[in-house]
């Protein structure tokens, strides 16, 4: 299998970690894979906010109903947002930056989680975003699509077996 294929089978959704900081060398590599992910139409509406307070991150856990909680141990996190002004495909646009994120963690022996917040509510019953927005103070021409949390893992997440992949799913010419 090639590397890319072998980074991609290491990728798992890490929500415990050893509470060990991370280097900003790190979050550098992180953010500059995000920079590097495509952007449709080239408008490159995707923002980021890196949050390593201890406890900032303690607040951002409450940002969705049971979903958060793993960023009270986190090292960091980086809160994805875009310019509504900017481009219409800026929930595609930050989805690429953060799979591009978590490829580069990964490949640094960081474990991450994507935590969606785009149409999902916070504890308080406010959305994640306005939620969010109240914490971080992000223009209201921006939106929230998710937050990458970061740490070193716990434990040694296992690898996805690409022998078991589901290419009954892929179709040829029609369905």
């Amino acid at each position: 299998m090639n590397d890319l294929l072998d980074l991609m089978c290491s990728r798992r959704s890490c929500r415990q970690y050893t509470g060990e900081k991370i280097s900003d060398e790190q979050i550098k590599t992180i953010l500059s894979a995000a920079l590097l992910a495509p952007s449709g139409h080239s408008k490159y509406p995707c923002e980021f906010i890196v949050v390593k307070n201890r406890e900032t991150l303690e607040k951002l856990s409450h940002c969705r109903v049971a979903v958060a909680k793993m960023l009270t141990g986190a090292a960091a996190a980086i809160v994805v947002i875009a310019d509504k002004e900017k481009s219409d495909t800026l929930v595609e646009d930050c989805s690429v930056a953060m799979m591009n994120m978590e490829l580069a963690a990964t490949s640094l022996g960081i474990g991450n989680c994507w935590i969606q917040v785009r149409a999902r509510d916070a504890e308080d019953g406010k959305s994640g975003e306005e939620y969010l927005r109240g914490i971080l103070n992000f223009p209201e021409n921006f939106m929230c699509q998710s937050i990458l949390s970061l740490g070193i893992p716990a434990k040694e997440p296992k690898k996805r077996d690409p022998e078991k992949l589901k290419f009954e799913k892929i179709h040829s010419e029609t369905f």
